[in-house]
C-alpha cells in the first residue's frame, strides 16, 4: 500500500478541446480513475465496499487549473487521502507536468453510501484505516457549500441516458462537468488559460431523469485563483451554474466556474 498514488498519463486527442489543451471534464476523469485505483490499493475500493453493500460517492470537488497541458504531453496524476471531516473523507489531487511543476490541483470530499438505502454512512471506520498524510496539501482549503444564486437563466435540459450512467446506476460525477461545460460559451472555455471550478453534488440523477440547467454570470468574478496567494491572478469571466429538477425546482447540483 502507498500513501500517495501516482500515475503517468499521456494527454490524448479525446482529452483536449480545439485549443489543443486539456478540458475540465478530462481532469475530473483523471482524478476519478486515480482515486479509484488508490482506494483499491488501500483495501477500501469498489470490491471491498460492495461486499458490505457500500459505495464511494463524490459529494463535492474543487479544482484549479493553473496551466492546461496540451495534446501529447505526459503528465503525472497524484492523489492522496487526508483526514476525515464529519461524514466526509477528504482527498487531494495534483497534476504535474514533465518538469515536475504542479499545473492542476484539487480537493474532493467523498461519502460512503449505503447502496440499498441510498443514504450516507459514518466514514470514520474506513477513513481511520487510510493514511492521513498530514501537512501534504494540494489545495489551500476544503471545498465549501455553494449558496443559491438569483436571476439564473435556463439554458437547456439534459436527460441522463446510457452514456451518462456509471457502474452505480446514476449519472457519473464527471458527466455533470460536461453539462456545465455545455452551458458556458464555447469561446470562453476554449480561450481560458486558467480555470477554477467548484461543484457540490446534491442529488443523484438516475437513468431517464431530466435535469434543467441554469447559469448566470458572476459579478466581480475576480481571478480563478481568488483567495490563494500561491497562484498567479488572471481575471476573466465567471459563472454560477445550477441543475434543477423540472417539477420541484430543487437543486441537483450547484457549481461556480471562473476563468482567467
Amino acid at each position: 500500500m502507498v500513501d500517495i498514488w501516482r500515475e503517468k498519463v499521456s494527454i490524448r486527442f479525446g482529452s483536449v478541446d480545439r485549443s489543443d489543451r486539456l478540458t475540465p471534464w478530462s481532469i475530473f476523469n483523471f482524478f476519478q480513475e486515480a482515486a479509484i485505483s488508490h482506494a483499491e490499493d488501500l483495501g477500501v475500493g469498489r470490491d471491498a465496499l460492495s461486499r458490505s453493500g457500500q459505495a464511494w460517492i463524490l459529494s463535492r470537488l474543487s479544482l484549479f487549473i493553473e496551466r492546461r497541458p496540451c495534446f501529447g504531453e505526459c503528465v503525472q496524476v497524484s492523489t492522496w487521502p487526508r483526514r476525515w471531516e464529519k461524514l466526509f473523507a477528504l482527498r487531494d489531487y495534483e497534476i504535474q507536468d514533465g518538469n515536475n511543476i504542479p499545473v492542476v490541483r484539487g480537493r474532493g470530499a467523498w461519502l460512503v453510501l449505503d447502496i440499498e438505502k441510498r443514504k450516507p454512512l459514518r466514514i470514520q471506520p474506513i477513513a481511520d484505516s487510510m493514511p492521513p498524510n498530514d501537512g501534504i496539501n494540494a489545495f489551500p482549503s476544503s471545498p465549501s457549500a455553494l449558496n443559491p444564486k438569483d436571476n439564473l437563466s435556463k439554458k437547456m435540459e439534459r436527460t441522463a441516458l446510457y452514456s451518462d450512467i456509471d457502474y452505480y446506476g446514476h449519472a457519473n460525477n464527471a458527466r455533470y462537468i460536461q453539462w456545465i461545460q455545455d452551458v458556458i460559451d464555447t469561446d470562453i472555455l476554449t480561450n481560458a488559460d486558467q480555470i477554477r471550478l467548484d461543484i457540490n453534488y446534491l442529488s443523484e440523477v438516475m437513468p431517464g431523469e431530466t435535469v434543467e440547467l441554469f447559469t448566470v454570470p458572476l459579478s466581480n468574478a475576480g481571478s480563478p485563483a481568488e483567495g490563494n496567494a500561491d497562484y498567479p491572478r488572471k481575471e476573466g469571466p465567471g459563472f454560477a451554474c445550477e441543475g434543477r429538477w423540472p417539477d420541484s425546482g430543487q437543486a441537483v447540483f450547484r457549481a461556480e466556474l471562473r476563468t482567467g
